[in-house]
């Protein structure tokens, strides 16, 4: 993993097509913004492991047909 310092409205490139940007720095919390094309898909961490949980439960349901 690579590490870096960033000062506020410092960045880094990432590619020739990704920019990461301190935003702003609160306390613990750093506000992040983030440019990319829009078929790079950019989501948090905690929020794919959550949809990965949500899919293996569904995986797991009991599948019911419908009838009309």
């Amino acid at each position: 993993m690579l590490v870096l310092t960033r000062k506020l409205g410092e960045g880094i490139l990432i590619g020739k097509e990704i920019t990461v940007t301190i935003i702003s720095v609160e306390g613990d919390k750093i506000r992040v913004g983030i440019e990319a094309p829009q078929n790079i898909r950019v989501i948090r961490q905690e929020l794919l492991a959550e949809i990965g949980y949500e899919n293996r439960m569904a995986a797991k349901s009991e599948y019911i047909p419908l009838e009309f």
